[in-house]
């Protein structure tokens, strides 16, 4: 187990609860965060803030563990987790108006540690099924795709 996991349960509750102050205070001042899926990143502090600002301003969701997912340490300052966003549409996402509907949105995120900080978090999901259950543009082409399981 790591040393840095309460910092990570900090952060953890901080975010779930959509509280900017204590999720800026598990924050390294150098933090970087990468959404994959968008590709934008954020620096700093100030990127930080605009990066949930832009989240928790569509989404009302929370973070939690399904359950078959998994996590794991890579030494003491690297962590990596399946999770799922579960909750509503309640803002503007890229473009799409909120629709209300209700997301169940599952990811990955690797997580590195500096000075008992967070400093970086990579955020890998699935931007096509998202963008499907809030209602947005689909891509047509995966309708025809066989074994497809798109709920």
């Amino acid at each position: 187990m790591s040393s840095n996991l309460p910092m990570l349960g900090r952060h953890l509750a901080a975010e779930n609860a959509h509280d900017l102050a204590r999720t800026l205070a598990t924050l390294h001042p150098d933090c970087e965060f990468y959404d994959h899926a968008t590709q934008q990143t954020w620096t700093g502090h100030a990127g930080a803030e605009a990066h949930y600002r832009q989240h928790w301003q569509a989404f009302d969701v929370t973070v939690e563990r399904a359950p078959g997912q998994i996590s794991f340490w890579q030494g003491d300052d690297v962590y990596v987790a399946q999770a799922v966003w579960r909750g509503a549409h309640i803002g503007e996402f890229l473009g799409i108006a909120p629709s209300g509907r209700q997301i169940e949105q599952p990811f990955t995120v690797f997580v590195r540690f500096r000075d008992g900080l967070m400093v970086a978090e990579e955020f890998f999901y699935d931007l096509a099924s998202l963008m499907q259950q809030i209602g947005g543009p689909g891509i047509a082409a995966l309708d025809a795709l066989p074994f497809r399981n798109a709920a």
